[in-house]
């Protein structure tokens, strides 16, 4: 059996010690709440012998472990040790299943984003979508590792959901198959303008980016970029970290402040990794990016390194920190929030782009004519010997790009023009 759901762990601190790092020895000791622990006790005792099914000790202390973890916040959990092979399976980059990373806020499944190039993408699924029946089974109540249980199944096998989108209900049957997440694409889109796609961080991502750089600039001048953070939900800290310090040398990142002194931390820029320091950056961004691409919107935002382009981020600024136990079993445990380097939460809010532009297509109005002096006959020659433009020229300039992606379409626009407005400064 292999995972098919890829749950929303956009920021991820993996703790690895072999016992729990929030213990009585670091912080003050306090008495047990023995009223409450005598009351946990008769309710314990109460379902093992008056349930209408029979459960074994370890079933309820499960679902009770599992009921105080998840009670606290939609990003806490308790992974029994089986649960916790399928959860690192889930954050490696590679596995099986649909393709969707969700998030569960106030009892609605909601699709975060479907991975690139997964099936769930492929058949139209998009972010804001509500699942609402997985096969036959409604959502409603259903805890997160319930719904990963039901999303299981062999490769080829098919899964059905019924989603919610705008008032209305949408069926769809995707088959399951392995997702290879290459996290870094790159290509050229104009002269000199580089495009870079990051579809999640893993913990090789910063990496991957480098290493896109160099290939291109193998290839000819880097003069501009698009980083492309469009439905990216996020992933490892470290690997956010890395990609902006391709852009800035000096200043911080990122930091983080919980509760406790190991939950609170900075990361700074570094010169030697610095790449990409003075060439004109736009970043997109829309509802589907969250956390540690959020990390990176916000960081180059505060610096002013780039224009910030598209529609308001998810909103999510919290760190997880895994806690091994000395059973096996983990916490998922909220330790932090996140602020950007100007002290911005980002929790529950998100990141606000320089300019607002939704996603749109242009189309020519069907009918419509015009024509450039170029068309007229007898019309005078360029003077400096330059390419007569006409109509259809204008038309190809504007369609091929705007019609399939308008944001970036803006993007590479905004880039052409930037270069201008720097040396006039």
């Amino acid at each position: 059996m292999i995972n098919l759901l890829r749950q929303h762990i956009p920021f991820l601190f993996i703790v690895l010690f072999a016992q729990p790092v929030f213990s009585a020895d670091t912080q003050e000791k306090s008495i047990l709440p023995t009223a409450e622990i005598q009351s946990f006790v008769e309710t314990f005792e109460t379902i093992r012998e008056g349930y209408v099914e029979v459960l074994s000790d370890e079933d309820i202390l499960n679902k009770a472990l599992k009921g105080m973890v998840s009670g606290l916040d939609p990003h806490s959990e308790y992974f029994t040790k089986s649960e916790l092979v399928d959860f690192n399976e889930l954050t490696s980059g590679n596995y099986a299943g649909i393709g969707v990373e969700v998030e569960m806020r106030d009892n609605h499944l909601i699709i975060v984003t479907p991975v690139d190039a997964s099936a769930a993408a492929e058949a139209g699924i998009l972010p804001g979508d509500v699942i609402i029946k997985i096969d036959n089974t409604l959502i409603t109540d259903l805890g997160m590792q319930d719904i990963v249980t039901l999303m299981r199944g062999e490769i080829g096998t098919t899964v059905t959901l019924d989603i919610e989108r705008d008032g209305d209900v949408k069926h769809y049957e995707l088959t399951r198959r392995l997702v290879e997440d290459k996290s870094v694409t790159e290509k050229w889109l104009d002269d000199g303008i580089a495009y870079f796609r990051l579809s999640q961080f893993q913990g090789d991502s910063a990496s991957e980016f480098y290493q896109s750089i160099d290939k291109l600039e193998q290839e000819r001048t880097i003069k501009g970029v698009v980083l492309d953070l469009r439905n990216n939900p996020g992933g490892v800290l470290q690997s956010a970290v890395g990609v902006v310090d391709a852009f800035i040398d000096k200043g911080m990142i990122v930091y983080t402040n919980g509760r406790h002194e190991m939950s609170k931390g900075q990361f700074m820029a570094t010169k030697k990794n610095t790449k990409l320091g003075t060439v004109p950056l736009v970043v997109l961004i829309n509802e589907g990016s969250a956390s540690a691409s959020e990390i990176v919107a916000g960081a180059l935002q505060d610096h002013q390194r780039a224009v910030i382009l598209g529609t308001e981020t998810f909103g999510k600024g919290s760190v997880q920190t895994v806690v091994p136990l000395s059973n096996g079993d983990a916490v998922k445990l909220t330790t932090a929030l996140y602020y950007t380097p100007n002290g911005r939460s980002i929790q529950a809010q998100g990141i606000t782009p320089d300019l607002v532009v939704p996603q749109a297509t242009l189309t020519f109005e069907k009918g419509q004519f015009f024509i450039k002096e170029a068309e007229l006959k007898g019309h005078l020659d360029n003077g400096t010997g330059g390419k007569e433009r006409t109509s259809a020229d204008v038309k190809s300039d504007i369609s091929e790009l705007a019609q399939t992606d308008f944001q970036l379409f803006q993007a590479v626009t905004i880039l052409k023009t930037l270069p201008k407005l720097v040396q006039k400064q």
